[in-house]
């Protein structure tokens, strides 16, 4: 965030980039995981030991296995982050305005975080729908050719209303979670002596 120069008084376009960058970088090495915990978890078969599941991937898919439904995964991160951080820092400022609390407040905090999860919702459940279709399938075929293709599918099958389908109870999982990073970020940014967000 500093290093981009998005800081408290940033423009909101680099609170977002800076969110969007640090996620897309994560998303995008942790894949195999993800990839690898999804086919573990929608297994309606006998349960598969995690080597079984990567011997099986890198034979049939090889490498590019792991990285099926990578471009939907880093899309979803970079919105996450964006949204989460962005959001957050701007809400930080409309609550000091509206409750006259300062930055550091945990009340501020606490209201900033708990909106930035409701935003996080809104922007990352389209992205959640895809990601799980396209790491969903098969090992042994492809059901979907890549992004664009899943949407449209989807979409087709589905209708537009499908991408926030469980919204509250994605809300329900964001709202706490955004909560509790953005207040244990806060408490270790001032331990070790750095500027708030």
């Amino acid at each position: 965030r500093d290093f981009l120069g998005a800081g408290k008084d940033a423009p909101f376009y680099m609170k977002f980039l800076a969110g969007a960058i640090t996620g897309g970088v994560g998303s995008f090495i942790g894949n195999p995981f993800d990839v690898l915990k999804t086919l573990a978890q929608t297994n309606k078969e006998k349960a598969v030991p995690l080597m079984s599941l990567v011997s099986n991937m890198y034979q049939q898919q090889g490498i590019a296995g792991f990285y099926r439904g990578v471009e939907a995964n880093v899309l979803r991160a970079c919105v996450l982050n964006a949204t989460k951080m962005g959001c957050y820092d701007i809400s930080k400022g409309y609550v000091t305005e509206l409750t006259g609390w300062e930055r550091k407040d945990i009340r501020t905090s606490f209201s900033s975080a708990f909106i930035a999860g409701f935003f996080m919702t809104c922007t990352v459940s389209p992205f959640d729908r895809i990601r799980t279709n396209l790491m969903n399938q098969p090992t042994d075929k492809k059901i979907y050719d890549g992004f664009v293709d899943c949407v449209v599918k989807t979409v087709k099958a589905d209708g537009v209303a499908s991408l926030w389908r469980g919204f509250i109870p994605i809300w329900a999982r964001f709202a706490p979670q955004a909560t509790l990073q953005l207040l244990s970020i806060e408490f270790l940014y001032g331990f070790c002596g750095f500027k708030s967000i």
